[in-house]
């Protein structure tokens, strides 16, 4: 079996065991910037960029990963890039994404609480780290600034699990 088949049997069986339970979580962090592809690491950022080729390819390889997680949520930043990183599924799943503040977690969490079903939050290498502490997860996790193919999946029950795999 491909690599992605058994990633898409592992997510579908994790909604459908905690479907009964509570909803779950994706959280990913947005992808590649075009300001890093063009400039690499060392370079001047700037504070708004689009995605590079590379992240509207991870873009759509998300959307297409998730296509039968029955997302019924989708969250971003105010950042072109987190948006850019959610089109794709957003489009596929016929979904507005609803844009929160990259500081406000706190809000976030308060939306996801409310959200029937299971939602996909887009984040920054700050911001995904908070967001799953948040939601309750014991195991610290840190993102390096070139890290753009972690999928954090969080159950929401009493105790809630969390799985972190890779996509491209």
């Amino acid at each position: 079996m491909s690599k992605r088949v058994v990633l898409s049997l592992v997510l579908v069986l994790m909604c459908v065991s905690s479907a009964a339970a509570q909803a779950t979580v994706f959280i990913v962090r947005h992808a590649e910037r075009a300001d890093m592809a063009a400039h690499g690491a060392a370079a001047t950022m700037t504070p708004d960029p689009d995605l590079s080729d590379a992240g509207r390819a991870r873009a759509e390889s998300l959307a297409t990963l998730l296509k039968d997680a029955q997302i019924t949520a989708i969250f971003a930043t105010q950042y072109k890039r987190t948006q850019q990183t959610a089109a794709p599924m957003a489009k596929a799943a016929g979904l507005q994404v609803t844009i929160l503040h990259s500081d406000d977690v706190a809000g976030l969490i308060e939306k996801l609480k409310a959200t029937a079903g299971n939602a996909l939050v887009i984040g920054h290498s700050g911001s995904v780290p908070k967001v799953v502490a948040a939601l309750g997860v014991q195991a610290p996790v840190t993102l390096a600034e070139d890290d753009y193919d972690n999928l954090f999946i969080v159950t929401r029950e009493a105790t809630p699990r969390m799985l972190r795999l890779h996509y491209r």
